[in-house]
């Protein structure tokens, strides 16, 4: 039997258990958006440019919403993960400052620069200094449950993220798109948990796949390359296990040239190709002969199609296999996918420094 459908094994494997917090998530995401209903924060109504800055697990999250969003937005956005703003940061800017645990110096730092700014800030944190001087100051914060990995905590971030920016009127309310998420992931979670055999199990057969290769992500621009890079990064956390992405149609014009030596270490990487219906049809024939030109090169080539009507579904149904196939990747690569001793001693050493 597969390791991967022992499941018995998996509390050993997993003694933390990330598959809990993944077959939980459809769940934390319903819990968040009964919790912002009545959501109100109030904020000038001159907002001209809009700044989500954080690191990691709590910067994805602005990722994904100016993804699954950008085509409602009226005014500029970025995702920030630096000690530093931009320069055209003023008192016209709003910044929602992610961080899960309150104590990402970088987004510390980033906070501090926007106050001295005059800027419009929310907070969304489950505690630390980020709570604590967001009270001293007055600056509204949306907390989260602590406990959690931060990247475990991402349905917490992106409700509270999408509240607050329809709260503040730059959005308008995304009831709709994220119930129709929660039943879209409640439906794949069965066809994804670990209690479904590897032969009938997309995720399981996508880490089998991927088993033993540095693993490359590629999404369009548009829509998936947020996802791509969730993937990325829940496969190096999770999986430990090394991967890197890029977006169509930007690789066409680069990256696609490096696909040809070395010619032995290519056949050590694993491909996955996120796809999506709204992706534009030029985009789309770019797939085809991309995958065309490097297949005969990759250790393997696999293709993902998004699930679900809005593009916040289509988005999360495709974070949410990537998550699975993280996982089980972890348990093939024999790793507790939990813990991240590595980013745990770097910020130890880094800090006594």
């Amino acid at each position: 039997m597969s390791i991967l459908d022992q499941t018995e094994d998996h509390k050993n494997l997993d003694p933390m258990s990330m598959k809990s917090l993944l077959e939980s998530f459809p769940e934390q995401i319903r819990d968040a958006a009964d919790s912002r209903k009545n959501l109100t924060v109030s904020a000038p109504g001159n907002i001209a440019n809009l700044i989500i800055t954080g690191m990691g697990g709590s910067a994805i999250g602005g990722d994904l919403v100016r993804s699954a969003t950008l085509p409602l937005l009226k005014i500029p956005l970025i995702v920030n993960r630096d000690y530093e703003l931009p320069r055209f940061l003023s008192s016209t800017s709003l910044l929602v400052a992610c961080s899960y645990s309150g104590n990402t110096e970088e987004t510390l730092s980033s906070f501090q620069e926007a106050h001295r700014a005059g800027a419009f800030i929310i907070c969304i944190t489950s505690g630390g200094r980020l709570e604590t001087i967001a009270k001293e100051k007055g600056v509204p914060v949306l907390p989260l449950e602590p406990g959690l990995p931060p990247r475990a905590a991402l349905g917490q971030a992106l409700v509270a993220l999408l509240g607050a920016l329809h709260s503040v009127g730059i959005l308008p309310n995304m009831v709709g798109p994220i119930n129709e998420t929660v039943q879209l992931l409640s439906k794949l979670r069965n066809r994804y948990r670990a209690l479904n055999p590897e032969i009938h199990n997309p995720a399981k057969s996508l880490a089998r796949s991927l088993f033993g290769k540095v693993v490359a992500v590629y999404g369009s621009g548009s829509s998936m390359e947020a996802v791509a890079y969730r993937w990325r990064s829940q496969i190096a956390e999770n999986a430990k296990n090394l991967a890197f992405h890029h977006a169509l149609p930007e690789m066409n014009h680069n990256e696609l040239v490096g696909w040809l030596h070395p010619e032995e270490v290519l056949r050590k990487i694993g491909v996955v190709f996120l796809r999506d219906k709204g992706d534009h049809p030029q985009v789309q024939r770019r797939f085809e002969l991309t995958r065309e030109l490097i297949e005969k090169k990759a250790g393997a080539v696999l293709e993902v199609w998004s699930e679900g009507e809005s593009l916040l579904a289509r988005i999360m149904s495709t974070v949410y296999l990537g998550d699975f196939v993280s996982l089980y990747l972890a348990y093939l690569n024999n790793s507790d996918p939990t813990p991240v001793r590595v980013i745990d001693y770097f910020k130890s050493r880094l800090s006594s420094a």
